[in-house]
Order: structure tokens, then sequence, then C-alpha cells
């Protein structure tokens, strides 16, 4: 068994639902596998469809089964700890630590989280709360899109402000470029890095381009061409 002060945390959250956090712990998981480093990803919460842990699932068959990586499930979409009140469920922080420490040991664990880190897990915590419990990293998914600058600022500030010292950035973009001349044109992909990067100061930011539709069936040969910037955020 595990002990859940030996292994080393990775929590990956969002600014936001949608902004690529299973994309990114793939990618991540399958750039340490390609090292051959000791890691496991797991998605403790998940409501509504369960195709992220499925995802994770898929690169770790023979490591942990679908329920390890995701042993809290609630049918409805909705913030976990809202979905299992309506299923008369309630998850404890307590429970929670003891599924941690139960975990097959390896040195590095890649949590994604639901949703952003205030989003309620359970009765009284939230992502935050098990991130600081734990002792974990903090690697922050930001969708390269209008607004992103706001949003992640707000999720950085955060996690400073409950002592939450060693977090980084990753910058996705989610979605192909489109025309100049389209009424969906977005013309702050192209300044969001740059404005980003000088308003984090010491927070390190990495940008990811969009990767295509077809990325997850394709995360080892697209983590090894993106071994570099993957380093960075691992």
């Amino acid at each position: 068994m595990g002990n859940v002060s030996n292994p080393r945390y990775v929590f990956i959250t969002g600014t936001d639902t949608g902004v690529g956090k299973t994309v990114l712990t793939c990618l991540l998981l399958a750039h340490l596998q390609n090292l051959r480093r000791p890691a496991i990803a797991v998605k403790p919460f998940c409501s509504g469809r369960r195709g992220d842990a499925e995802a994770l699932h898929s690169f770790q068959k023979d490591i942990l089964t679908l329920d390890q990586i995701n042993p809290f499930y609630f049918r409805e979409p909705l913030a976990p700890a809202v979905a299992a009140r309506k299923e008369r469920r309630r998850i404890s922080l307590q429970e929670v630590m003891a599924y941690f420490r139960a975990l097959p040991e390896k040195r590095l664990v890649l949590i994604e989280g639901a949703g952003g880190l205030l989003a309620p897990l359970g009765p009284g915590y939230t992502a935050a709360d098990l991130i600081v419990r734990l002792g974990a990293e903090v690697v922050v998914a930001a969708a390269n899109r209008l607004g992103t600058i706001n949003h992640t600022l707000l999720t950085v500030k955060f996690c400073q402000g409950v002592g939450i010292k060693r977090i980084k950035v990753a910058l996705l973009t989610t979605a192909p470029m489109i025309l100049r001349t389209s009424p969906s044109f977005d013309a702050s992909r192209s300044s969001n890095a740059k404005v980003l990067a000088e308003l984090l100061g010491s927070v390190p930011l990495t940008e990811l381009p969009y990767l295509g539709r077809r990325l997850l069936s394709n995360a080892p040969k697209v983590a090894k061409r993106y071994k570099g910037a993957l380093g960075r955020l691992i």
C-alpha cells in the first residue's frame, strides 16, 4: 500500500470546466510513461459522463481499475457535492484521504480535478482543501480564449492565498484557429500567452498549441513531440 505522505502529488486543476484538464493529464502521463518514470493518474471525482476517467484508464489498464481511478462517481452532471447529495451519499475528506493511502505505491501521482478549485467535492471541502491536505503541487489548465487572463490570475492568486507554493500554468489551445473574418474569431488567442507571462511573475507558464481531434489515441507520439513543454510542467 502507498503512504499518503510519501508520493509526489501533482494536482491538475482548471480555470473552469471544459478547459482541457483531461487532455493535459493524459499527455503528462504519456510523457512520464515515455520516460519510464513510475507514475499513475487518477480522477477521484467525476459527475455525469465518465469519459474523463475512462480516458485515463486507457493508458494504465494493467495498473489500475476504472474504480481505482475514479472511486467517487455520480450520475448527475453537477458539482460532486451536489450530485452526491441527490444520491443521498456523503463523501468525507477523511474518506478521500484514505483512498489516496490505498493506491498502489508510486513516486508520482497525477490527480485530475473536477471543475475548478472551489467546486464543492463533499461536505465542507473543495479541491483546494484536498490539495492543501495532500501537500500537492498544482498545474492550472487554462484555455487559450477570451477571458482566460482573468480566470487564470484568479485561480493562481487563490492558490497562493491558501499557501500553495508550487504552481505552474498550462495555456491550452483547445480548438483550431479560424479565419480573422469569421464572427467567431478570437483575437485574444495571439496575445494571451505574452500577457499572462508578464502578469504571472514567477509562476511559470507553458503554452501548448492545438493538438488535433484524435489527440488521445496518439498521446504517446504527441507527448514525445512536446516533451520539452510537458517536462517543464512536471
